[in-house]
């Protein structure tokens, strides 16, 4: 049998080259976007898998095909149109198969090994099919080992390619873009080995013709072919490139929000906390109390739990605190909470409500024994000289007890122990006494009393406002004043509105009140501004008033007959009245701020604090308690919470005051973390009308024109009720 002769083949190697270049581009760019699909997931990922694998899919079959544009022949060849888009189709199924393996969040060795399998079944179909599409006459003769070398190199690379996908996908920053050029490499030098064996297997006999030399062929396809291919790979890449970056972006933006949530949670909790707590004292305040009694009264219905009440009153304490001075008094107070906390456990709580008057709650078995024993305690205790840098000083206390559920429970329990705690200090102070019904009757008579006297007040001109001046955080001059009312009785003397407001609120005289504070507060303004002042008014407006639906209709009638514009006129309600009345009082308010009147939330850190609330208001200014003002100097924490609230009633356009402003470190604080107005004994007490002119004229020429005076009838704060006439 005569021996077959082939043709002299070889290759084009600037070809070559081109082939070797696209398949490492190819495979640098299939790494990418392996990884997009491994990161996302859902719809975005199916469609990163899709675009992968027709990129991938293209790359690789665009180097098998410009690897046989540079087979060099003595003939001219050409490719059929069908087995070329099959051999294509083949390399699309291998790439789908290996993004879908790279998206698999666990891949173990029988996965592995079959899609391997299914890979190399999809590269020889490609690579053989791009063969079978040069249609010659005879056909190509296979040198079947090197046939078998090409499948084993395929498996070999398949399997190489998978691993790579693997690998590189959990890394991160410049260790992954090293090792993605490596891999790129590897996959690219395993392509063409396989590729260059398998057409190393081709022969081609003498006298062969090639039947599709007028179909695809000639060097416009070869350029074409790169073209498009550089175009996807390229489009693929950058697409990939600009997914991570925005990825990455959104990434840190969710970090950076769920970092700010978390200091805006810190900072609410730690709000809540001070809001619960007397800064002075480090004690619960009143909020903490009826949190505590309103559980213990579900608890009574449901358990039929059991509790003690002391309320304690200390003697003598004004005495000290005016003679000393308020610093003296503040100390005292600190230093009587530390030896009443000494005699409880960590389950009972203490209370300071205000001024010197303190609450203790026990609960569980045997409270009302340990009560009196704890009284008892107590009275020996704070009998015990205490010293002050100024003097030593001795105090004693007069001590009230009511027991649940016998007495009641919630504010019925409390105002038993307070009238227990008058009946002692009746008895002459110094002693502790628990609740019996004939204390209420004494009580009781006492309010009666004082109503018809508060009556008459009005009648008789007892009532007065004093004004405390308030001042520009950054220049110091003058931004406007506060409004303190006060009663000066015939007999008692000046009466707290902590004492009369209540009982004003009791028996129906808080509108008579109120009125009479808008009128007296719009008169004197009249008053300035015919004498060259132009002054906006606050008027503090309480629960109760906002409930009256001809509120806001009598207040622009005051504000008409005194020849006022509504814009000088700013209503105040502290947070407590803004959240017991929120749905009968943003009516009011509304109708208020549509008119042209201002409206200002005050004492803000002393009730609920709620932030939820303040974009629900109209309100255009926010003033921060003393409370919160206390020791921003010195405490980071106090100092933090400030902050965040200055930026966020900024960020609600509200203008934000802070009062209690009593040392040069608190205004510079304060002034630092951007609050506009300071109000406090650094700047002025509270005075009378004339004295606040003689005050105004003293002042730097370049006073604001427009200052905002507030006027306030406020019950519930123990800064307008420790301040003086």
């Amino acid at each position: 049998m005569d021996a077959v002769s082939y043709l002299d083949v070889g290759w084009h190697p600037g070809t070559v080259l081109l082939s070797v270049l696209v398949a490492t581009f190819a495979s640098y760019v299939s790494l990418e976007l392996s990884r997009r699909v491994r990161d996302l997931d859902g719809a975005v990922a199916h469609a990163w898998w899709l675009g992968g694998s027709l990129t991938m899919g293209t790359g690789v079959w665009s180097m098998h095909f410009v690897g046989m544009l540079a087979f060099d022949a003595p003939l001219p060849l050409g490719y059929r149109h069908d087995l070329t888009a099959l051999s294509w189709l083949a390399a699309l199924v291998a790439a789908g198969v290996a993004m879908a393996v790279a998206a698999h969040r666990q891949v173990d060795r029988r996965l592995h090994l079959v899609a391997s399998l299914v890979m190399t079944v999809g590269i020889v179909l490609m690579h053989y099919l791009g063969m079978a599409a040069i249609d010659l006459k005879p056909g190509i003769d296979w040198d079947w080992p090197l046939v078998g070398a090409s499948v084993l190199i395929a498996l070999i690379a398949s399997a190489a390619a998978l691993a790579l996908f693997l690998r590189q996908r959990v890394l991160r920053g410049r260790a992954r873009l090293l090792a993605q050029v490596r891999s790129a490499l590897v996959m690219a030098a395993a392509i063409c080995g396989m590729h260059y064996t398998a057409m190393a297997a081709a022969r081609l006999p003498e006298g062969v013709v090639c039947l599709s030399a007028d179909a695809l062929s000639g060097r416009g396809l070869l350029l074409a072919v790169l073209l498009f291919t550089v175009l996807i790979l390229c489009a693929a890449l950058g697409t990939a490139i600009f997914d991570a970056r925005m990825q990455r972006r959104e990434r840190l933006m969710s970090q950076s929000l769920a970092e700010a949530n978390a200091e805006l949670q810190s900072a609410n909790e730690e709000l809540r906390r001070r809001t619960l707590t007397d800064p002075l004292t480090g004690l619960a305040n009143r909020l903490g109390l009826e949190d505590r009694l309103a559980r213990l009264s579900a608890e009574a219905r449901s358990e039929g739990g059991q509790a003690a009440l002391i309320f304690i009153d200390l003697d003598g304490f004004k005495v000290i605190n005016d003679s000393l001075g308020h610093a003296a008094g503040d100390r005292l107070l600190g230093k009587t909470a530390r030896r009443i906390r000494r005699r409880l456990r960590p389950v009972d709580l203490a209370v300071r409500l205000g001024g010197d008057e303190f609450v203790l709650l026990l609960e569980g078995e045997a409270s009302e024994a340990r009560a009196m024993r704890i009284a008892r305690q107590l009275l020996a205790d704070l009998q015990h000289p205490f010293q002050l840098p100024e003097q030593q000083v001795t105090l004693s206390c007069s001590i009230g007890m009511a027991f649940a559920p016998r007495h009641g429970s919630g504010d019925t329990l409390l105002g038993c122990a307070d009238a227990a705690m008058y009946a002692a200090k009746r008895s002459g102070g110094s002693c502790a006494l628990c609740y019996d019904t004939h204390m209420a009757s004494g009580a009781s008579a006492d309010q009666l009393q004082l109503q018809q006297d508060l009556r008459e007040a009005l009648q008789r001109g007892e009532l007065a406002l004093h004004f405390q001046p308030k001042v520009s955080a950054l220049g110091g001059t003058l931004h406007g004043v506060e409004a303190l009312l006060r009663w000066r009785h015939p007999e008692r003397g000046m009466i707290s509105p902590a004492v009369f407001i209540p009982v004003a609120e009791r028996f129906g005289l808080i509108g008579r009140i109120g009125d009479w504070v808008i009128e007296q507060a719009c008169e004197q303004v009249a008053s300035w501004q015919a004498q060259g002042l132009v002054c906006r008014v606050a008027i503090n407006l309480s629960a109760h008033q906002l409930r009256q639906p001809d509120l806001a209709r009598r207040i622009l009638s005051t504000l008409e007959r005194h020849g006022l514009e509504p814009s000088l006129l700013v209503c105040e309600l502290t947070e407590t009245a803004m959240m017991e009345s929120i749905q009968d009082g943003c009516g009011v308010l509304d109708e208020l701020d549509a008119a042209g009147v201002r409206v200002s939330i005050d004492d803000f850190g002393t009730g609920y604090s709620s932030l939820s609330y303040l974009r629900r208001l109209p309100a255009s200014q926010l003033k921060i308690d003393r409370s919160m003002v206390i020791g921003v100097d010195v405490d980071r924490q106090a100092r933090a919470v400030l902050e965040s609230v200055v930026k966020l009633a900024h960020a609600l356009d509200m203008e934000v005051v802070a009062e209690g402003v009593e040392t040069e470190a608190q205004r510079q604080v304060l002034a630092e973390a951007g609050c506009d107005v300071l109000q406090g004994y650094l700047f002025a007490r509270p005075m009378d009308a004339m004295a606040l002119q003689d005050w105004v004229r003293g002042r730097p020429t370049t006073a604001a024109p427009v200052s905002s005076l507030s006027a306030s009838s406020d019950s519930t704060t123990a800064r307008r009720t420790a301040a003086p006439a």
